[in-house]
């Protein structure tokens, strides 16, 4: 089964887009071959839904960070490699000979550069084929009951083929006739043409797995262990942004009994970085990725969506708050099919006046509060709807973002506390920036 969300959670969250600022893709896109980035994005966009392959994919993404591996070859060299296995080869040897025989004579005749590219393509596949078998060798050495052992073995068995073996024993391909040239080329794109798509596999995975790792280790990131759906638990010790630097880590934990966690908090105490680093925790752990935690432990999730940055629909005709309702509707609707899902809702019905969001944020966390099979982060700064939640529903939790001042201005520890938020600094902040004053001269 997919695992269920949308194009608003992946932009609340910013997860995908190579060259988009900030986002988690680009964080990780620590790769060096196309192979691998395509490979990186496939995995991005299908998150898994098993516990036991997201916990294998975590487990070998812990083996290479705790390696320290450089990955063998430079981006160019896989670029060469790619470019010349991906394009077609020659059904028969004989018209491997007689089409490589017409290259070379074009070659002479009208300086045609078809060959030369050619050779160049077959001379730079057997160089990084010759650096990949070395390095899979000295990976097995190194930890003959490594996790991923058995992949590299695979490859090595493609790699040790004795028609293979011949080509790569070769000390001087210089030296290489027309008619060797053309016999290499019709073993490597034709004869042995699905065995080394899966050697470039392996290339690509071991692109990711290395790169990834890497980063995993210098940023000092954990993993989360997954656990089976029923579980109905996310607990995370040391949670992160992954993207900010010098991050606060907070704790939280969710569970059947206390399924959703009810925040409030002034602007800028950092309610909205707080769930997208729960959200992107969520996201990255069902992915079998390291995440920004000491600790983690999750159960197994069809889904996430989330309401952080809804914005108006002018082509549509749509306001903020008409929005954020739609929004909402279209979670419910999810929540309401039995899906065991995460919802993050920041700041709910911001876009209308005090009284109906006060009364829109106290009914709809109510009405949500009844799935005790997902998961929940509502956040507010109607601090009045969690005093009047609190004598409706045994299952929420409360936690506040607290405003500390200091000689008369506010300071954001962006530390978790248990409880309901009772700071008021909004006018404060109006006055420290003598807004008045401003307006009265």
């Amino acid at each position: 089964m997919s695992f269920i969300t949308d194009q608003q959670t992946l932009n609340d969250l910013n997860l995908l887009g190579k060259h988009r600022r900030g986002s988690i893709f680009s964080l990780f896109c620590k790769v060096n071959t196309t192979g691998g980035e395509r490979l990186l994005e496939q995995m991005f966009r299908h998150p898994l839904t098993d516990a036991e392959a997201i916990n294998q994919r975590s487990g070998l993404f812990r083996y290479f960070a705790g390696q320290g591996l450089v990955f063998p070859l430079s981006g160019a060299q896989v670029e060469a490699m790619e470019s010349y296995l991906e394009s077609p080869g020659q059904g028969n040897l004989p018209l491997a000979v007689w089409h490589n025989l017409r290259r070379k004579a074009m070659a002479t005749v009208v300086r045609d550069e078809t060959y030369g590219l050619l050779r160049e393509g077959l001379l730079a596949t057997v160089n990084g084929l010759h650096i990949l078998a070395v390095f899979l060798q000295e990976l097995v050495a190194r930890d003959s009951m490594g996790l991923y052992v058995s992949q590299a073995r695979a490859a090595m068995a493609v790699l040790e083929d004795r028609r293979l073996a011949t080509v790569l024993g070769d000390k001087r391909p210089e030296n290489w006739t027309l008619l060797t040239v053309a016999r290499h080329d019709h073993l490597l794109r034709t004869r042995l043409r699905s065995e080394l798509e899966a050697v470039r596999n392996i290339l690509s995975e071991l692109d990711v797995y290395i790169g990834v790792g890497n980063l995993a280790r210098a940023n000092g990131w954990g993993y989360a262990r997954s656990l089976p759906p029923t579980d109905n638990i996310v607990w995370i010790e040391g949670l992160k942004h992954p993207a900010v630097n010098n991050a606060v880590g907070n704790s939280i934990m969710l569970e059947k009994n206390t399924n959703m966690l009810f925040l409030t908090g002034a602007n800028m105490a950092g309610k909205s970085t707080f769930m997208k680093a729960f959200g992107v925790s969520l996201y990255l752990a069902h992915m079998g990725f390291p995440v920004a935690v000491a600790e983690m432990a999750f159960s197994v999730r069809d889904g996430l969506f989330s309401s952080i940055n809804v914005a108006d629909d002018l082509s549509q005709g749509h306001s903020h708050f008409y929005a954020e309702v739609l929004r909402v509707k279209k979670v419910a609707q999810a929540v309401g099919e039995g899906k065991r899902l995460v919802v993050l809702f920041d700041e709910l019905f911001k876009g209308t006046n005090v009284k109906d969001a006060y009364d829109g944020t106290l009914a709809v966390t109510d009405a949500f509060a009844r799935y005790r099979q997902c998961a929940f982060i509502i956040s507010t700064h109607i601090v009045e709807a969690g005093e009047a939640l609190r004598k409706r529903r045994d299952n929420l939790r409360f936690a506040y973002l607290p405003t500390v001042l200091e000689n008369g201005r506010p300071r954001y520890p962006y530390i978790l506390q248990e409880g309901i938020a009772a700071d008021r600094v909004g006018m404060m902040i109006i006055e420290n920036e003598g807004i008045l004053d401003i307006i009265k001269k």
